[in-house]
């Protein structure tokens, strides 16, 4: 056995101990010590595992839809590893591992189900190709306004194409759909899709949509007071600006495009705290516990690589299961919950599927004095539009936080790509974070009230959730304001844990 295998997991978990200690929580460095000394730990760790990895990346939805994989995967009786803290570079990967192996560089799991940057993905598929490979979507996120999202769907092609496995993808964005081309499908690569039910589609628009129709203000003053109902049974109040913004999909070549593409999963219909699925023909109805229309469409994408992954696993053990004894289950490795995870059923992956509670930021609601806050991350036009279209502000108070640090990209000129006039007949009560006067001034020019404006994010949030105790709360904040609302209220309430997972 190499030195390294015993040295490297030694080294970085000191490093790792001392870091903590310096910065008080987790960090990248060791990661990047680690990936200096010994560049193959990450592949040499990760090719350990059994059912092997998935890779999950897209614009919008990735932290989600991880967590779903994981924690279906975890119900359905599998020791899943996974970067718990979003950490989604390949430091952060590295580092996620440190927490996990042994001395001797054993990582105890079955499979690993990893979250990457669009950008990153192209660096880790370098050193492990994946064995699944879920790419959800492709929007402009931040700065990406003048060509960059093609050049995001050429660094997620990279992923699709180093996958060995299964390739699952949305087959609603074009973008996205079109990376089947370049899956291995000669060498016995899967492509797989998730998709939307027609009467659904309008509520998703594609990026190209969105930018022909980004003045949508006009339209929406007089939708905005009409009830937005689907024969799918969606019930969002105020979703009626994101329906009439994708009706131009529904009407394209692509939603004709899509229809032609064979979904493995099919989100059929939504309404409260429920949701419908099509698999293999047959419909399946179920309670859910997240929150907003977007993350039941990732949860058919967790559904659909689930489905891969179980099949894999039939594939391999099933037909020896007969013969197979515990000691040669130790002799080759496998345990007997492979085996079991093996016999998983559709309803199982349901009934897992709607056991998945929010990651930290998204939807997570947290009891302050009574109060249920909802904390939801905005980073780019289309996931914005979305939560406003998914949580109604009606009976609820309403804070926006936005900093512009380097996690929640230095131009916010996309906030005006984004529709409030949803919030005119609430207003929002407070308004902070860096660029609080700028969002101010956005919601001014939609004619939407503001009650106080407060730069200190820690004194504002604390204002915030105090007023009006008993009351909803919606808070909707990019990435690092999103980490400082929770460590404020995490000194007046219970937070939990930041980890998606251990």
């Amino acid at each position: 056995m190499a030195w390294n295998s015993f040295a490297t997991p030694l080294i970085g978990k000191a490093v790792r101990a001392a870091s903590r200690l310096a910065h008080g929580g987790g960090s990248a460095f060791p990661g990047k010590i680690v990936e200096r000394i010994d560049p193959q730990f990450l592949a040499r760790t990760l090719q350990q595992l059994p059912l092997g990895v998935v890779l999950v990346s897209g614009t919008n939805g990735k932290t989600t839809t991880t967590r779903m994989v994981a924690s279906m995967l975890e119900s359905l009786g599998l020791k899943v590893f996974t970067n718990p803290t979003g950490s989604n570079f390949t430091r952060g990967v590295v580092s996620s591992l440190l927490a996990e192996v042994s001395l001797g560089g054993k990582l105890d799991a079955d499979i690993a189900v990893l979250e990457l940057d669009e950008a990153y993905a192209v660096h880790f598929v370098k050193q492990v190709q994946p064995d699944y490979c879920l790419l959800l979507n492709v929007m402009r996120d931040q700065l990406d306004r003048f060509g960059e999202i093609d050049n995001t769907a050429r660094l997620l092609s990279k992923a699709a194409e180093a996958t060995t496995g299964t390739v699952v993808l949305n087959r609603e964005d074009p973008r996205i759909a079109r990376l089947a081309d370049v899956a291995h499908t000669e060498d016995g690569v899967e492509v797989r899709y998730f998709g939307l039910d027609g009467s659904l589609r309008s509520f998703f628009p594609s990026d190209d949509d969105m930018r022909t129709t980004v003045d949508t203000a006009s339209s929406a003053d007089t939708a905005s007071s009409e009830s937005a109902e689907s024969s799918a049974n969606i019930e969002i109040d105020d979703a009626s600006a994101i329906a009439k913004t994708g009706e131009n999909a529904e009407k394209s070549g692509d939603a004709a495009i899509a229809e032609q593409l064979p979904a493995d999963v099919t989100l059929l219909a939504v309404g409260d705290h429920r949701a419908s699925f099509g698999i293999d023909g047959e419909t399946y109805e179920t309670g859910v516990r997240l929150e907003g229309v977007y993350n039941l469409y990732n949860a058919a994408a967790a559904l659909a690589v689930v489905r891969a992954v179980v099949a894999d696993a039939q594939a391999m053990f099933l037909p020896f299961e007969q013969n197979v004894t515990d000691e040669l289950l130790r002799q080759v490795g496998i345990s007997q919950r492979m085996i079991d995870f093996a016999h998983s059923t559709t309803q199982a992956m349901i009934d897992a599927a709607a056991e998945v509670t929010p990651a930290f930021g998204r939807g997570e609601v947290i009891d302050v004095n009574g109060s249920p806050v909802e904390l939801l991350l905005v980073k780019n036009p289309m996931g914005f539009r979305l939560s406003l279209a998914s949580f109604t502000p009606e009976g609820c108070d309403t804070m926006i936080a936005i900093n512009d640090e380097y996690a929640d990209g230095r131009d916010m000129s996309w906030l005006w790509d984004v529709d409030f006039s949803s919030l005119r007949d609430t207003g929002v009560a407070m308004v902070s974070g860096v660029r609080a006067w700028d969002m101010a001034l956005r919601l001014e020019y939609d004619q939407v009230p503001v009650n106080s404006v407060n730069t200190e994010l820690e004194e504002a949030v604390s204002t915030f959730v105090n007023a009006n105790p008993g009351t909803p709360k919606h808070i909707y904040c990019t990435y690092t304001a999103m980490l400082k609302t929770r460590a404020a209220l995490g000194k007046i309430a219970e937070v939990a844990d930041a980890g998606v997972g251990k």
